[in-house]
């Protein structure tokens, strides 16, 4: 009996005191609450947030189905941060150990805070898209990552204040560390200024066919902050470091609006002055009143310069078209059109030649 009751002594003064001073009542009762919270949890996402999706699809903006769609994971973190928070505060610490639960409390509530305006600023991205004017989408892009990783760095800052860790000797010896690294990659930050100059001065957008000389010409397919994707036109990929569109002249074939088309015709010398009079004039008449050419850029058509084997007429037009194959038509129907005017007057196109005079004794 004296065993018994021993035991049942022991037994209820480990209850009574239970961990860190809680007894296991109020022990029990706290993971009970946090567990009702983590069922509402399983609600808000099965119930709350499938049916804000399904009213923000009705509408035909997109900003809403954005907003709930980042708000999904806070959303369900919040029941957690309430469940711990309220299971805490119904248990009765220590002195000690209260400290280190309200640390963990505000830890929790820093982190949904937090992620709160890390998910907002995707939203956020759909109200700077009106910017478009003024700022390019691959910049918008930029500038929302950067949002989000300050955001990331000042959360971390805050949970590591909260349990005591001074982050200015930490950044002091990253200050140190980033010198460093700065001497030793300045290469990167020269692509990522110049990255950053391409996005500003809308030099190029992904989707734009770009021509660098001797370095590159294809379909732009990423910017990112140290190269650019580049589809070459045999569906090769290549990747060009950034500097390389800053330090270099970039023709955006994309943005051409009036085709060139320039040629030097070389004629035969025994070709006289009237007919390269008729063959001038009935080539500008041609180019004058054809559907397929801009003559308000301007037109020449002239005789330019007398050749070691040809005389040499100079044609120089622009088509209407922004299309290069349309471009391509346009160019063999004025090349037909030339031959056959040359052809129609009785003249005959020249070829590098010489001639060998042998002297008589």
């Amino acid at each position: 009996m004296e065993l018994f009751n021993n035991f049942s002594d022991l037994f209820l003064s480990v209850w009574e005191k239970g961990i860190l001073g809680v007894d296991i009542f109020q022990i029990l009762i706290g993971i009970g609450i946090f567990l009702i919270f983590l069922v509402f949890r399983g609600i808000i996402s099965k119930l709350i947030i499938k049916r804000l999706q399904s009213v923000a699809k009705r509408t035909t903006n997109k900003l809403d189905d954005t907003f709930v769609s980042a708000m999904e994971g806070p959303a369900r973190f919040l029941p957690i941060v309430l469940g711990f928070f309220i299971a805490s505060y119904y248990m009765s610490f220590s002195e000690e150990s209260r400290e280190i639960v309200d640390t963990i409390n505000r830890t929790l509530i820093t982190i949904f805070i937090f992620w709160v305006i890390h998910q907002i600023i995707e939203p956020i991205s759909y109200i700077l898209s009106g910017l478009d004017k003024v700022l390019t989408r691959e910049l918008i892009g930029w500038i929302i990552k950067s949002l989000k990783i300050l955001i990331f760095i000042l959360g971390l800052a805050a949970v590591l204040e909260l349990w005591g860790i001074k982050i200015g000797p930490i950044i002091a010896g990253l200050g140190l560390f980033g010198v460093a690294v700065a001497l030793g990659a300045q290469d990167l930050f020269k692509n990522l200024i110049s990255g950053i100059l391409v996005l500003v001065e809308k030099r190029f957008k992904i989707g734009d066919w770009i021509l660098v000389e001797g370095i590159i010409e294809g379909i732009v397919e990423k910017i990112g902050f140290r190269s650019t994707t580049i589809r070459k036109f045999d569906k090769s990929l290549a990747i060009i470091p950034n500097f390389q569109f800053a330090e270099n002249a970039v023709i955006n074939v994309s943005e051409t609006s009036n085709w060139l088309i320039s040629w030097i015709i070389t004629l035969q010398y025994d070709t006289t002055v009237d007919q390269l009079k008729t063959i001038r004039n009935e080539i500008e008449e041609y180019i004058s009143k054809g559907k397929d050419f801009n003559p308000t850029v301007g037109i020449a058509v002239r005789v330019d310069k007398f050749s070691d084997s040809s005389i040499d007429m100079y044609v120089r037009c622009f088509t209407k078209t922004d299309s290069w194959n349309e471009w391509l038509a346009v160019k063999e129907n004025l090349a037909i059109a030339i031959k056959q005017i040359v052809e129609k007057n009785k003249a005959s196109f020249a070829f590098p030649s010489q001639s060998i005079y042998v002297e008589k004794k």
